[in-house]
């Protein structure tokens, strides 16, 4: 630290909607023919990767973009919150010169609807609609259109996927502790850094 460019998760990052997943995932399962979970599995599977919890529910790599796309659809009817203090560290990010960007798998309608407009004209470079395993290439097209080398850049994220993806278009990786996955879990990743509060990422730019 501090970085140029803070390219931003949305679900699990900024937005906190793991309550809604908890409350979907059986409808999606029912429609996209995968294992149901009870309350009690969902909270455990937070500990493990995304390949973990689709072999667990038997979730075939090839249907997970139908999924996706149920989950998106279903979201458009719901309310998510953004998490405590995002509005203020938002706004201090940007007040301290850092670019900011985001790379979610959710569709830009919902991102822009979650986050508000203010929030949204903030964003430097906006991509939406990635796959799940496929954001390596989104976050390299937010490094192409800021003109932001990578060693300057980070994507902060709060699933193993998202350290992926971090690492293959090499800029660092920070890990969020209040997201879908464990604290835990994330530590075996060894994120560049591991944020327990909102509040923290302000010290991105310091």
């Amino acid at each position: 630290m501090p970085y140029d460019l803070i390219i931003f998760d949305l679900d699990g990052t900024l937005a906190d909607s793991f309550a809604f997943f908890a409350r979907v995932h059986n409808r999606l399962a029912d429609r996209h023919g995968f294992r149901r979970l009870s309350p009690a599995e969902i909270e455990a599977l937070r500990g493990h990767s995304a390949r973990e919890v689709m072999r667990h529910v038997g979730l075939p790599r090839w249907k997970l973009p139908w999924v996706a796309h149920s989950f998106v659809r279903m979201m458009r009817e719901a309310d998510i919150p953004l998490f405590t203090d995002v509005d203020w560290m938002l706004q201090h990010l940007q007040r301290s010169g850092a670019t900011l960007a985001l790379v979610s798998s959710n569709a830009a309608d919902n991102c822009r609807r979650i986050l508000g407009d203010a929030h949204w004209q903030r964003l430097a470079h906006v991509e939406c609609g990635a796959s799940m395993f496929g954001k390596r290439r989104h976050i390299a097209r937010v490094l192409r259109a800021t003109g932001v080398d990578p060693s300057r850049a980070i994507y902060i994220g709060d699933q193993s996927t998202d350290a992926e993806a971090a690492r293959r278009a090499g800029v660092a990786f920070g890990a969020v502790a209040w997201g879908y996955a464990t604290r835990a879990s994330l530590e075996r990743l060894k994120p560049t850094h591991l944020f327990d509060a909102v509040e923290d990422l302000a010290g991105l730019t310091a």
